[in-house]
């Protein structure tokens, strides 16, 4: 299903999709229910929420894989998983890469970064020889099944664009599905890998508010020619914008009325999460 999502159509040009980042089974539902054909599990949002850390690496692999099948297990939408760099070397690679297609994923990312990885938009990244690099691609592909592997390299901010791009030629002939070229420093940079590659294998993009991305539009990047757009910590985002606030009002007021407009009941809560379904079908067995 993601393979189509991303295919060239006839007229040489592909849909085009926006991935908004989910951490959680309930943050991918909302993903799901507003419509979009497919969902980003974000690393960067995984720490944060589940650790109150950064993105710095401390995500275990097994504290992923347990997220994967949580919402693999309530959402029916593809599933992009950012795999960091493997945890590891190319043998835990490999089992991270069975353990997540089992529990559901339809494409893991793997990066070039050393380990411990950072957040692709921040600064003081390293990156692993090419050889190195490749390797990691090619055990991801030997230890798959079905699902897709989406090389990525973050060499561009610390070798530059012709280094990154000769990476990404690198893993695209190691078998790799999809590629990534993280933190394009200007729509000129952006538009030469568009060019290099749009047309042979499909482009993802990365969009983090605050980050170095040269534009906000995901249409921008489509128009290119990148076939998706992630948009990682969009809700992670809205929710540390917000919080503060509510709880804020919780504190000064000790009462939530003032709140009523702007956030969910009770009611509102087992509509998206489907209580009344799920009662039903528990009364269907008696």
């Amino acid at each position: 299903m993601l393979t189509e999502l991303l295919a060239l159509g006839p007229d040489g040009k592909r849909p085009g999709l926006h991935l908004p980042g989910c951490w959680d089974a309930l943050t991918a539902l909302l993903i799901e229910q507003a419509g979009f054909p497919a969902a980003f599990l974000t690393g960067g949002g995984l720490a944060m929420a589940r650790l109150g850390q950064p993105d710095l690496g401390l995500v275990t692999a097994s504290e992923l894989v347990d997220t994967v099948a949580q919402i693999c297990d309530r959402v029916s939408i593809p599933l992009v998983v950012d795999g960091d760099t493997g945890f590891g070397n190319a043998l835990t690679l490999q089992r991270l890469v069975r353990q997540v297609e089992r529990a559901g994923a339809a494409a893991i990312q793997i990066e070039d970064q050393s380990f411990p990885k950072r957040c692709g938009h921040m600064a003081g990244k390293q990156v692993v020889p090419p050889g190195e690099a490749t390797g990691r691609i090619r055990a991801a592909v030997d230890a798959r099944e079905n699902m897709l592997i989406i090389g990525r390299t973050d060499a561009l901010a610390i070798e530059g664009i012709e280094a990154a791009m000769d990476r990404a030629e690198a893993y695209l002939e190691a078998g790799a599905d999809i590629l990534f070229i993280e933190g394009p420093r200007s729509m000129e940079e952006a538009q030469a890998i568009a060019a290099r590659f749009a047309s042979r294998v499909p482009l993802i993009h990365n969009l983090v508010e605050g980050g170095v991305t040269p534009s906000d539009q995901g249409r921008d990047f489509l128009d290119m020619g990148y076939a998706a757009t992630l948009h990682p910590l969009l809700l992670m985002h809205g929710l540390a914008s917000i919080a503060p606030r509510l709880l804020s009002t919780l504190r000064e007021t000790g009462s939530t009325a003032s709140l009523r407009s702007e956030i969910a009941d009770l009611q509102q809560m087992n509509q998206v999460t489907g209580a009344k379904a799920l009662l039903e079908k528990a009364d269907s067995y008696g």
